[in-house]
């Protein structure tokens, strides 16, 4: 394999911007098709970004022999289907964070993934490869701040975040589709770079409430992490605070210094006892398009995965555990 020729399963509001324009963008990659259960939707999206061919069912898309890889980019509750069925049918796999609605869901991809050992799979945790985060990761690594000792993540919202986009029918708010609430769209970001910062954890606890009651998902989050290199993280998140209340916020405190960043923002400030400054960041175009070379790199052996299912699994433990799943 050397041309990944994709297909898209759930051309939605993700694939608008952030991921779907990337793949024909990146070389030795192309969009071949896209597929929406929605015909109309399905074909206005092939005729705006220019893709040949578009689908209104998953199977008919997996049958385009144009095909080698599939993007699936569909709500939480269909990723294992969607998944265990394209790597059977010999398609290596991008899916969506977060990667199942439970760690359950996705030891169930990762035994389909042994199954089919010629097939791989990445997890769409694409904020590892934005280079605001990776000048994060390298200030850690040269110890800006000295040794990590806590770190502080706090990402309030009020019921209707900006964050999220707003669409017709908000799944995210449907456990039965997302897995949980907001907190299962935008926690998978924060916590994946807890783990790829900071390696392996050694245990963690939470819990969850719903505090407003306006929807059946849970809207207050609370956990904590021990790593194993005795790094302490201590989340919150809480999606019914008021307008003027929110707020997106990483502090990681090292013996030297602090470095402070948003999840969803454009800057890193760092204080040490020497200096003191902001950096700003203007982020790429298509946000997932730094992920997608690298999976195609790795689709093509040229590289390694850059979130595997087994990370992945360890973020839904994380998850499941602050939820009380």
């Amino acid at each position: 394999m050397s041309k990944i020729n994709w297909g898209i399963i759930g051309c939605g509001d993700v694939t608008e911007k952030k991921s779907g324009p990337a793949f024909s963008k990146v070389a030795g990659s192309s969009l071949i098709a896209v597929m929406r259960r929605d015909a109309e939707k399905a074909a206005d999206y092939a005729r705006r970004h220019n893709v040949g061919s578009w689908y209104d069912n998953a199977d008919e898309l997996m049958a385009d022999e144009r095909i080698n890889a599939v993007y699936i980019a569909t709500p939480p509750s269909s990723h294992m289907d969607y998944a265990i069925t394209a790597l059977g049918k010999g398609f290596n796999v991008y899916v969506e964070k977060p990667v199942t609605r439970n760690a359950s869901e996705a030891r169930q991809i990762a035994e389909a993934v042994k199954q089919h050992p010629n097939q791989k799979l990445t997890v769409a945790h694409y904020r590892r490869a934005v280079p605001m985060f990776l000048h994060v990761k390298q200030f850690l690594d040269t110890k800006l701040i000295g040794d990590v000792r806590t770190v502080q993540i706090r990402m309030w919202q009020s019921r209707k975040p900006k964050l999220i986009a707003d669409v017709e029918t908000n799944w995210r708010l449907q456990p039965e589709v997302s897995g949980g609430g907001y907190f299962h769209d935008l926690a998978p970001h924060q916590l994946d770079l807890m783990l790829f910062y900071f390696g392996e954890p050694e245990k963690y606890s939470g819990f969850s409430l719903n505090q407003s009651g306006a929807t059946t998902a849970d809207d207050n989050v609370n956990g904590q992490i021990l790593f194993k290199n005795q790094v302490v993280v201590n989340g919150s998140w809480c999606f019914n605070v008021a307008e003027n209340q929110t707020t997106d916020t990483c502090e990681i405190i090292g013996t030297k210094g602090r470095i402070t960043f948003p999840f969803f923002g454009n800057y890193i400030s760092w204080k040490t006892d020497e200096d003191e400054q902001t950096l700003m960041f203007t982020h790429p175009e298509h946000i997932q398009q730094p992920m997608i070379e690298k999976i195609v790199a790795y689709f093509n052996d040229e590289g390694p995965n850059p979130c595997s299912i087994e990370e992945a699994i360890t973020l839904m433990d994380i998850m499941d555990a602050f939820t009380g799943k």
